[in-house]
C-alpha cells in the first residue's frame, strides 16, 4: 500500500510505501531532514506530522499504515 507524503513548507509530494524509513522517502523527495545521532536522542531531526500530537524524530521513524495521506511539516533549526 503507497501513501502519498507531502513536506512542507515546501510542498514537497512523493508516494512513499508503509514501514518506508522516513529519511529514506525524504532523501528520495530531495527534502533534507537535519540528523544527528541517528538513534532518537538527540532530536535533531524532530518533524511534526499532521494528526499527531507530538513531534517525532525522523530517522527512527517510518511511514505508518492505515492512510492514504501523511503531512510533514519540518522544521529550521538554526543550531543544527
Amino acid at each position: 500500500m503507497s501513501v502519498e507524503i507531502c513536506f512542507l513548507p515546501a510542498n514537497v509530494k512523493v508516494e512513499a510505501e508503509v514501514g518506508e524509513p522516513l529519511l529514506r522517502v525524504a532523501d528520495r523527495a530531495g527534502v533534507s531532514i537535519p540528523t544527528g545521532c541517528l538513534m532518537g536522542s538527540c532530536h535533531a531531526c524532530e518533524v511534526e506530522v499532521e494528526g499527531e500530537a507530538e513531534p517525532i524524530c525522523a530517522c527512527i521513524s517510518a511511514v505508518p499504515g492505515g492512510r492514504s495521506q501523511m503531512t510533514v511539516n519540518l522544521y529550521v533549526d538554526p543550531t543544527w
